[in-house]
């Protein structure tokens, strides 16, 4: 028998694999971003769905004076509020995800398939969260940004100039930009451009670019159209009459904030069903809290000379 033979007679790979065991791991989800804008944001508790934001009509209003040192009289006023304050409706995310108990009775191990389907379905709903809190027209944070509050670049380009447009828009106590990453990208190239590198910060153990202090926080629910895109800055927080987060606590299979899980029972078809849901919202306090970089071109690059390739 020739060498030949004998290697064709040889153990194969693919015969080999039938007796072997391997590592496997559990299922990967590509669409699954780090959603820095959830982990930022001031999560405040609603009753009964809806977070009431009162407000002063009319603050110019309200008198007050530095009072001399004579018998003049002191102004005399009170704080109006507005007669129809508005109010924010708790919104759901949700689905049905159902099992077959075949599958989930044999095929459970090393994952439970079971686990497996909530943890991949939750991350799902999460991702949707975040870009509903971008996007949504009712409540997502580009559908309420002021008029007034609303800027253009000078060039098309993200520059720092425009970025420091912003921060005269959001100058009480900002927080956070929010864009798209190829907007970040777009930036850092103007200010390499500029010969003023941004630095960066270190937050929850990932390094974000930074302007003028203010962290440049990534999403890629921040809409790209045209080659244009969005770049907004925020102020957060209830004390700081900022934008909140609004969730509802105490739900029936309670997994997190806001989010439950719920076995609706197994059907005749021997289908197993849970219902997922995740109540959120956002609430934008005050008008000054929340500023827009409009119309942001990402795709402009620049020539360097030899001595920078």
């Amino acid at each position: 028998m020739g060498a030949n033979d004998a290697t064709q007679l040889a153990l194969g790979d693919n015969a080999a694999r039938q007796l072997a065991n391997a590592t496997k791991t559990a299922p990967t989800l590509a669409t699954i971003s780090p959603r820095w804008l959830t982990h930022l944001l001031q999560w405040v508790p609603v009753e009964a769905g809806i977070y009431r934001l009162n407000k002063v009509r009319n603050p110019q209003d309200v008198q007050v004076l530095c009072a001399k040192r004579d018998e003049s009289d002191l102004p005399t006023t009170f704080v109006d509020y507005e007669d129809t304050p508005r109010e924010y409706f708790l919104n759901a995310v949700s689905t049905v995800l159902d099992v077959h108990t075949r599958v989930s009775d044999l095929y459970s191990s090393p994952h439970d398939q079971i686990k497996e389907q909530l943890r991949l379905t939750i991350e799902t709903i999460k991702e949707k969260q975040e870009a509903e809190l971008i996007n949504n027209p009712d409540y997502g944070l580009i559908a309420n940004v002021h008029a007034d509050q609303v800027v253009y670049p000078l060039t098309g380009a993200p520059t720092p100039d425009d970025l420091d447009e912003l921060l005269t828009k959001v100058w009480k106590e900002p927080a956070f930009f929010l864009t798209h990453p190829q907007a970040i990208a777009a930036f850092g190239r103007e200010c390499t451009r500029r010969g003023v590198p941004p630095p960066t910060v270190s937050l929850f153990g990932s390094q974000f670019l930074t302007w003028r202090g203010i962290p440049l926080v990534p999403s890629d629910k921040v809409p790209v159209a045209d080659g244009k895109t969005k770049v907004l800055l925020l102020r957060v927080g209830e004390k700081r009459q900022g934008v909140v987060g609004l969730f509802q606590p105490g739900l029936p299979g309670e997994q997190g904030p806001g989010l439950s899980v719920r076995f609706m029972g197994i059907s005749r078809n021997a289908i197993a069903s849970y219902l997922i849901s995740l109540y959120c919202s956002l609430a934008v306090h005050t008008d000054d809290a929340l500023a827009l970089l409009d119309e942001v071109e990402i795709g402009k690059y620049h020539d360097y000379p030899d001595t920078y390739k």
